[in-house]
C-alpha cells in the first residue's frame, strides 16, 4: 500500500539521504520525493512510500524519526497516480484544452498536488455559486457556504475555518483556492486527512491557474 509521508528534515547535506536509507533498512520502497519548502534551516518533503504488505504504517514513523532531528508532520495513505512529470503534462494538455479548461484542471490538479480533489466554481459577486467542473471524489457542494468567494487572490482554506461543514472538519479536509478570472470563477483544490496546504503549494497553485486562465483567453491557434 502507497502512503505520503510529509517531513521535516535538516536542511543540510545528507539528512534526505539518511531518510532514504532508515527507509530502506526497513525494506519500505521510496515512489517519489517532493521539496516543498527550504528555509530556516529545515526543508518540508513530500515522500510517497511502498509499505510491503507485511508492514504496518507506524513502521514509517519509527523507521524516518530514527533519524537525528526529522519530524513526520502527516501520514496518511495515497492512492493517486503518479506522475514526475504532472506539472508539464497539465501544461502541456492546457495548450489544447480550448473551452474544456474547467474539466482539464478538474481533473489534474488532485495529482499534481498529492490532494484528493479539485473543483471549478462560478461564484459571481452576487449570484448563486454553481460547479462548473468536478473530479470523481469531490464532495457536494450543496447548502454549502463559501462566504470567501469571490476572490482576488489566492487563498489557504484550512480544515478549521468556521465556514466548513462540520463533517468536513471531523474529516480533516483542507483546501486552497484560487482565482481563474475576474468573473468570479475561481479552482477549490482538497485534501482529506491533511497534511494542511503550505504557502509554496499556494504560490504553485497560483501560478499554474493563472497560466490556465492566460492560456483560455487566447484564440484558437
Amino acid at each position: 500500500m502507497s502512503y505520503l509521508l510529509r517531513l521535516v528534515v535538516p536542511d543540510r547535506p545528507g539528512a534526505l539521504g539518511a531518510v532514504a536509507t532508515a527507509l530502506g533498512r526497513a525494506g519500505i520502497d521510496i515512489v517519489s520525493v517532493d521539496v516543498l519548502e527550504r528555509g530556516s534551516g529545515t526543508a518540508v518533503d513530500d515522500v510517497v512510500v511502498e509499505l510491503p504488505p507485511d508492514r504496518v504504517a507506524d513502521s514509517l514513523i519509527t523507521a524516518v524519526t530514527a533519524v537525528p532531528g526529522v519530524r513526520v508532520e502527516s501520514l496518511r495513505p495515497f492512492a493517486g497516480p503518479l506522475d514526475t512529470h504532472r506539472e508539464l503534462h497539465l501544461l502541456e494538455e492546457l495548450a489544447h484544452a480550448g473551452t474544456g479548461t474547467a474539466k482539464l484542471l478538474a481533473a489534474e490538479l488532485p495529482r499534481v498536488f498529492h490532494s484528493g480533489w479539485a473543483v471549478v466554481l462560478d461564484g459571481p459577486p452576487r449570484g448563486p455559486v454553481s460547479v462548473l467542473s468536478a473530479s470523481d471524489a469531490a464532495p457536494s457542494f450543496d447548502g454549502v457556504p463559501l462566504p470567501w468567494l469571490p476572490l482576488t487572490s489566492p487563498l489557504l482554506l484550512p480544515s478549521e475555518s468556521a465556514w466548513v461543514p462540520a463533517r468536513w472538519q471531523e474529516l480533516a479536509v483542507e483546501m486552497m483556492a484560487s482565482p481563474l478570472d475576474d468573473a468570479g470563477t475561481a479552482v477549490l483544490v482538497g485534501r482529506s486527512g491533511g497534511p494542511a496546504f503550505r504557502r509554496s503549494e499556494l504560490l504553485r497553485f497560483a501560478h499554474l491557474t493563472g497560466i490556465a486562465a492566460t492560456v483560455a483567453r487566447l484564440p484558437p491557434a
